[in-house]
C-alpha cells in the first residue's frame, strides 16, 4: 500500500533461486572447565540450586495430584498441574541473563519458568528494591505470611525466594494470598514486578500477546526484551504463525522512522519437549522434522533460528546471551528451538500410553540435574556434600512453603460469602486515565494543521438545517466524529497507537482514519497483516504492559478469526490478574450490509455474552464521538461497533449538533431519541432510524405515540430510563440487526420483563434479524428488521391496530414453527 514501495514487475517476474543459510543445531560444546572464565563457582552452583528448586516444587505438585499428599501431609487439589519435570535446565538457562526489564510470557506448563525467572531477578536486584516490591505488593500481605512462617532469614534474598515460591504456590492452590488472589491459578500465574508476565492456558496463546509486549517496548523506548515461551505443539496453531509473521514485518526495517527502525525485541522460544499432549510433533503431527527450520519461512534472516540443547543449562545460557544481544541491536525477531523432554505426562491424569517406558527411561539417563551435578563435581566446582546440603535445604524450603500454602487460616481463599461481589468488582477496572504515560506525543504536524480537520471545520455539524437534510458532502458525518475523537487522543496520550487492516495511507476501509497518516509517524499508525488473531492478541499484550491501543478488524464477521483473543484474552486478564493488569483497548468492528453472508453480520450478541468486555454501538455522530472519548479515557476493553449503513449520516438529535470540543457520553447509558406516551421502542445501532420510521407511521396512521430509546451501549446497560418509559407506556418493542435467537435483544427483553412486570400490558416483543445467512443486498429487506416488521409485531403481539393489514407473520403459530425448524 505505501506509495514509496514500488512493486516492479520486471523484478518480481525475474527467474532465480531462493537461497537459505545453514541453521545451527546443538552447536554448543564447551566444558565446565572452559566456562570457568565466564562463571564463578557460586554461579555454577546457583544454576544447580535453581534447577532442583523447580524439580522439587513440581515433584510436590505431582505427588499431591497422584497420591493426595506430600511428605505425609495430605491435601486435595483438584485443579490443573501441567508439569515440566525434566525441563528444568531449559528454564534456568533461559532466565540466567534476564532481569526485571526482560518480560517472559508462558504457557500452561510454566511453573518452572516462573520460578527460574523469579530467582534470576532476585539475584540481580538490590535488597532495598526487593523489600520495596514485597512490602508494596498487595500491601505486604504475602510478605507478612512468609515472614511470620520463619523468623530467622539470613538475607533479604532468602526471604524473597520464599516470597516467590509461596506467592506462586498459593496462586496455584487458589488462595487469596497468591500473586493474583487465586484467580489465575496454575496456568495463568505471573508476577510482573519480576518481569514475569501472564502464562496462558490456551496453547500458543502467549505468542501474539508477547508480540504486543515487544511492540510496547519498541514504541515507548522501554528497556529489555520479550520472550514468548510456548511448546512445540503450538507450532500447529494458526495464531502462532500470525504472531511470528507480524513480529517480522518488513515495515519495521524499511518504513518506520529512524530511532524506531529495526526488528521487534522478541524471542519465540519453543520448549520442544517432543509432544503436543499425546501427539508426537516430529514424525506424526508436524512436518518440519527440526522445528528451527520454520524460521527460514518467515524472513530472510530466518529469524536467526537455532536449535539448542535444552538439557544443558549452559548451552541455553549461551544462546539467550547471543540472541538477547541481537535483539538489543534491533535485529529481531528470533526463533529458538530448545530441545527438552518432560518425564511426566501432559498432566497427572495422563498415563503416557502414547510413548514407551524405554523412551522415558532413555531420557531420564540424560536427566540434566543429574548430569550437570556430575559435571560440576568432576570439575571441582562443588563437592557432593555441598550439593547434598543444597538439595536438603530445597526440600525443607518446599515442605515449609507447601504447609503454609495449604493452611486455611494463613492462606485463606477469597471469601465469596461475606463479599459475594469480590470477583464481580474485578471484571472491569472502570478507571479514568487521560494518558498512560506523561511525556510528549510524537506527531508529524500540529493538530490544527491537519488537512482533514480543516476540511471538517467547514462542515455543518447538524444533520438538519432549515428543516432540510444537509447534503452528505457538507454534513459532519459519523465517521468524522470518530476521527475527531481519535485525533484528539493521539495528541494527548503518547502511548496511543492504532493499527489494523488498511489503516495507514488508505485511511481505513471506511475512511475513518483518513487524515491520520499525515499526522502520525509510522510507529503510531500502521498497517497490520490480515491476521486478526495477531492484531487482537498484540493489542492485549501492548495494553497489559502499560499502553493504550485502538485496533480494527474491519468487519464484525472477522471476529471469528480472533475468537480466542477476544473471548479468552482481551476479556479475562483484568479479572484473572485480580486487577493488577489494565486493558485499555478499543476494538473497532463494523457491521456491514450489501456484502452477503460473511460480510454483513451483526455479531454484537457474541461479544455481549462474554464477561469482561464493554460493548457499545453508537448510531449518531454525537454519540459516536462521546462514546469513543469515554472508551479512550478508560482502562477497560471496549468493543466498538459501527454500522456501515450510517457512516455518512449527520447529527439529527442533539441540540446544536456535535460539539467541536471534548465531551463524553457515559458507557452504559441509553438515550431517548424521540419522546412518546403509548409504546416504547428500544433500538441498537442503525436500527434506530428504521424504528423512527415505524414511529412516524404509528403516529400518522394509527394515532399511537412511540417513545424511541437508543441503547447506545449493550454492556454495561442502565435499565432505569427504559423502565421509566415502560411505566409510562406499558408496552415495549426491542429491535436490532442481530439474529434474534439467543441475542442481547432477548436479554433486554428478559430483564425488562422481570424489572417492569407490574407495568407491562403485554410481554416485551423482540424484532431481530432472521435466523438465516445474510442474503444479497437485494434481499436484505427480508432479513434485517424493517419499519413494517415493527408495526406488524405490535399488531400481532401487543395491541391490535385498527385497519392494519399485516405483511409479515408474527403470530404465535409462526413463532412455534420457526423454533421447531431451528430457523
Amino acid at each position: 500500500m505505501p506509495k514509496q514501495l514500488f512493486v516492479n514487475p520486471d523484478e518480481v517476474r525475474k527467474s532465480g533461486w531462493v537461497k537459505f543459510q545453514d541453521i545451527p543445531v546443538n552447536q554448543y560444546n564447551k566444558t565446565i572447565e572452559e566456562e570457568k572464565a565466564n562463571y564463578t563457582n557460586e554461579d555454577f552452583v546457583r544454576i544447580y540450586r535453581d534447577m532442583v528448586i523447580i524439580r522439587e516444587f513440581e515433584t510436590m505438585l505431582q505427588l499431591v495430584k497422584t497420591t493426595g499428599e506430600y511428605n505425609g501431609v495430605p491435601y486435595d487439589y483438584p485443579g490443573p498441574a501441567h508439569l515440566s519435570i525434566g525441563q528444568e535446565a531449559a528454564a534456568v538457562g533461559q532466565a540466567y541473563h534476564l532481569d526485571k526489564d526482560d518480560f517472559i510470557f508462558g504457557s500452561h506448563r510454566s511453573h518452572g519458568e516462573i520460578i527460574a525467572k523469579g530467582l534470576s531477578t532476585i539475584e540481580k536486584m538490590s535488597d532495598d528494591e526487593l523489600m520495596d516490591i514485597m512490602k508494596k505488593f498487595w500491601d505486604g500481605r504475602i510478605l507478612k505470611v512468609v515472614e511470620e512462617s520463619k523468623k530467622d532469614y539470613k538475607s533479604v534474598k532468602e526471604l524473597a525466594m520464599d516470597f516467590l515460591l509461596y506467592g506462586a504456590l498459593a496462586e496455584i492452590f487458589g488462595r487469596e494470598t497468591g500473586f493474583n488472589k487465586g484467580l489465575g491459578g496454575s496456568m495463568h500465574a505471573f508476577f510482573t514486578p519480576f518481569g514475569i508476565y501472564p502464562n496462558n492456558a490456551i496453547v500458543g496463546g502467549s505468542a501474539g500477546i508477547a508480540v504486543g509486549a515487544a511492540l510496547f517496548k519498541k514504541v515507548n523506548r522501554k528497556k529489555g526484551i520479550v520472550i514468548a515461551n510456548i511448546g512445540d505443539g503450538a507450532m500447529g496453531c494458526g495464531p502462532v504463525w500470525e504472531a511470528m509473521n507480524m513480529a517480522a514485518m518488513d515495515q519495521f526495517k524499511y518504513l518506520w522512522e529512524e530511532g524506531y527502525r529495526g526488528g521487534l525485541p522478541i524471542i519465540f522460544n519453543f520448549f520442544n519437549n517432543q509432544y503436543g499432549m499425546g501427539g508426537q510433533t516430529c514424525g506424526e503431527t508436524m512436518a518440519y522434522q527440526i522445528l528451527a527450520r520454520v524460521g527460514a519461512g518467515i524472513n530472510p534472516e530466518q529469524m536467526h533460528a537455532e536449535r539448542v540443547d535444552g538439557y544443558n543449562p549452559l548451552a541455553v545460557i549461551d544462546a539467550i546471551k547471543r540472541k538477547k544481544q541481537l535483539l538489543l541491536e534491533n535485529k529481531g525477531p528470533v526463533l529458538l528451538d530448545v530441545v527438552t523432554y518432560r518425564f511426566c505426562g501432559h498432566s497427572p491424569s495422563d498415563a503416557s500410553t502414547y510413548r514407551t517406558k524405554e523412551e522415558v527411561d532413555a531420557w531420564m539417563q540424560h536427566d540434566s540435574i543429574v548430569t550437570y551435578r556430575k559435571q560440576i563435581v568432576d570439575a571441582g566446582v562443588a563437592t557432593q556434600e555441598q550439593l547434598d546440603a543444597i538439595l536438603n535445604d530445597v526440600k525443607e524450603r518446599i515442605d515449609r512453603i507447601y504447609r503454609l500454602a495449604i493452611d486455611e487460616k494463613k492462606s485463606p481463599r477469597m471469601d465469596l460469602v461475606s463479599n459475594p461481589d469480590a470477583i464481580a468488582s474485578l471484571m472491569f477496572s472502570n478507571q479514568r486515565i487521560e494518558k498512560m504515560d506523561d511525556r510528549e506525543c510524537e506527531v508529524l504536524i500540529p493538530k490544527e494543521e491537519n488537512p482533514r480537520l480543516q476540511q471538517i471545520k467547514r462542515k455543518v455539524r447538524v444533520g438538519i438545517q432549515d428543516g432540510k437534510p444537509v447534503p452528505k458532502n457538507k454534513v459532519f458525518q459519523l465517521r468524522d466524529a470518530i476521527f475527531e475523537a481519535l485525533l484528539d487522543k493521539f495528541y494527548v496520550d503518547p502511548t496511543l497507537i492504532a493499527y489494523g487492516e488498511d489503516n495507514r495511507d488508505w485511511g481505513g476501509a471506511f475512511a475513518v482514519y483518513r487524515g491520520l497518516t499525515e499526522a502520525l509517524p509510522y510507529h503510531r499508525l500502521f498497517n497490520a497483516p490480515i491476521s486478526e488473531a495477531a492484531i487482537v492478541a498484540s493489542a492485549v499484550g501492548y495494553a497489559m504492559c502499560g499502553g493504550r491501543v485502538v485496533v480494527e478488524l474491519m468487519y464484525a464477521d472477522f471476529m471469528g478469526r480472533a475468537g480466542d483473543e477476544i473471548f479468552n484474552q482481551l476479556s479475562k486478564w483484568q479479572a484473572m490478574s485480580a486487577g493488577i493488569l489494565k486493558m485499555p483497548v478499543v476494538l473497532r468492528v463494523s457491521v456491514g450490509s450489501k456484502y452477503g453472508a460473511q460480510h454483513s453480520q451483526d455479531w454484537t450478541s457474541l461479544v455481549a455474552h462474554i464477561p469482561g468486555l464493554k460493548v457499545v454501538f453508537p448510531a449518531t455522530p454525537y454519540d459516536a464521538k462521546g462514546l469513543m472519548n469515554s472508551a479512550l479515557m478508560g482502562t477497560d476493553p471496549v468493543v466498538f461497533f459501527e454500522s456501515q449503513r450510517i457512516y455518512d449520516i449527520g447529527e439529527m438529535f442533539h441540540p446544536g449538533g456535535v460539539p467541536e470540543g471534548y465531551y463524553e457520553v457515559p458507557i452504559g447509558e441509553p438515550d431517548i431519541k424521540k419522546e412518546g406516551k403509548d409504546i416504547t421502542i428500544l433500538t441498537a445501532g442503525a436500527m434506530l432510524y428504521r424504528a423512527l420510521e415505524a414511529a412516524k407511521i404509528l403516529e400518522n396512521k394509527y394515532g399511537m405515540s412511540a417513545e424511541v430509546i437508543d441503547a447506545r451501549s449493550i454492556v454495561p446497560f442502565n435499565y432505569e430510563k427504559v423502565i421509566e418509559s415502560v411505566k409510562k407506556t406499558g408496552k415495549i418493542v426491542i429491535t436490532g440487526d442481530a439474529c434474534e435467537r439467543a441475542s442481547y435483544l432477548k436479554d433486554f427483553a428478559q430483564n425488562i420483563t422481570e424489572l417492569a412486570f407490574d407495568y407491562l400490558d403485554a410481554p416485551p416483543v423482540v424484532v431481530g434479524a432472521r435466523n438465516w445467512i445474510t442474503p444479497a443486498h437485494e434481499l436484505e429487506r427480508f432479513f434485517f428488521p424493517q419499519p413494517d416488521w415493527i408495526i406488524d409485531a405490535i399488531h400481532e403481539k401487543i395491541v391490535p391496530l385498527k385497519g392494519h393489514v399485516v405483511g409479515n407473520n408474527f403470530t404465535v403459530n409462526e413463532q412455534l414453527r420457526r423454533n421447531r425448524l431451528g430457523v
